[in-house]
């Protein structure tokens, strides 16, 4: 009796048990179709093409809907990834290193955005999924976790509502928001319906009458290689170019001065001497503990430092386990004043994550200028990713856009 008794207990207990870790075949298929479905999010939303950023708003929906917490982290690492897919390349290009670098800092960058999105994931409906995603954007939007915030869904708010500016910001989380909950098909229609006014009556930002961004090419085959003294005559000839058609303000790429001392401000100023111009160009001051990136305001009769980087690229520049890596001034000057005009700086690095855009625009401003340094992306899309977020930001707020790189 004792052993019927067990042997008809036994199948109730342990049915709920039977294969915990072989998943179904169905419910594989789903789960890879969710992963997928989140890589293409990634890829063609992050290509760097400004127009394609509000697909990065369908994440939100794959990530909530995802039929279990492993499946909406792989959800979030296969978006994640598929967003700055550049990077390997990128790495092994600075370092002049094997892939495998680059590999690897690819795979550590993207662990914070898949732990936040794994560990705030809820199986629960109702108001635990937008609210728990409020808050997994909210912490990569700002350090120290948004120091690697990068494809934020946000920065498509200036195509889904351009020149709206705070009230679109407020308009895209609610979108955002709501592609979380049993309304993700209303959201998904306003996003259509937005991205098709926007594709109609779309024109990328330009710069103010009189100023212009000029692009580079010059190539640094060492990491840490800076401009030398025919670089820096070549970059002349360029402005001097700039003003006879017509420029009065010329915006250079990050570190296109070089490191700045007292000689290479002398020569500058001398060689503007006979231009009526303010250029405005990225240089590298070397401090006690490593080095600032900042933007140099010129003229013929002088210069001064007009922007030191709040946020450097981790690892590559901003090493605070070690010296010699570049400061990074986290908050610190969110605008400034070049020829007369009231500038939102952005160099390079900080035009892919959030805080540093959203708090120059808590102050007066009348141009955004994004430079960079593109040198080590190679044939990558980090560069176009750049300028998307910028013309995307300009937009959003209605403001004109300066644009300088060197590629």
């Amino acid at each position: 009796m004792t052993r019927a008794i067990s042997g008809r207990s036994r199948p109730p207990a342990f049915s709920g048990w039977r294969n915990p870790f072989s998943p179904s075949r169905p419910g594989m298929f789903t789960a890879a179709t969710f992963v997928a479905a989140a890589a293409a999010v990634g890829a063609f939303g992050w290509s760097g093409e400004v127009l394609l950023l509000p697909l990065a708003c369908l994440f939100p929906a794959l990530w909530a809907f995802a039929p279990g917490r492993v499946t909406a982290g792989l959800v979030s690492m296969a978006y994640f990834m598929a967003a700055s897919r550049g990077l390997p390349a990128g790495v092994s290009i600075f370092y002049a290193s094997d892939i495998r670098v680059g590999l690897v800092l690819w795979i550590a960058a993207s662990l914070p955005f898949v732990t936040v999105h794994t560990v705030l994931w809820s199986p629960k409906p109702g108001w635990h999924r937008p609210l728990r995603y409020l808050l997994a954007v909210t912490l990569m939007s700002v350090p120290p976790l948004g120091i690697v915030g990068w494809a934020s869904p946000i920065t498509a708010s200036g195509v889904l509502f351009p020149g709206w500016g705070w009230a679109g910001l407020a308009a895209t989380v609610a979108v955002l928001f709501a592609m979380t909950t049993r309304a993700w098909p209303l959201a998904g229609v306003a996003i259509s319906v937005a991205v098709a006014l926007s594709s109609i009556t779309w024109t990328d930002p330009g710069p103010p009458e009189g100023w212009v961004g000029i692009d580079t090419t010059f190539d640094y085959q060492v990491a840490g290689e800076h401009a030398d003294y025919a670089q820096h005559m070549t970059t002349v000839a360029l402005v001097r170019r700039a003003v006879e058609n017509g420029a009065g303000t010329v915006v250079l790429p990050e570190s296109a001065l070089g490191i700045w001392t007292p000689t290479t401000e002398s020569l500058w100023t001398r060689n503007l001497a006979d231009l009526d111009v303010v250029v405005a160009g990225g240089a590298v001051v070397v401090n006690e503990s490593g080095y600032d990136s900042v933007m140099v305001e010129l003229t013929g009769e002088g210069a001064r430092i007009l922007y030191r980087q709040r946020m450097p690229v981790p690892v590559s520049m901003w090493r605070p386990w070690a010296s010699g890596g570049a400061s990074a001034h986290f908050f610190g000057n969110p605008s400034g004043r070049l020829a007369g005009a009231t500038i939102a700086p952005l160099i390079c690095y900080e035009q892919l994550i959030i805080w540093p855009v959203l708090q120059s625009m808590l102050f007066d401003r009348d141009v955004i200028i994004a430079t960079g340094n593109g040198w080590w992306t190679g044939d990558t899309n980090i560069v176009p990713i750049q300028k998307a977020s910028a013309r995307a930001w300009a937009s959003l707020f209605g403001l004109p856009l300066v644009i300088a790189f060197n590629t």
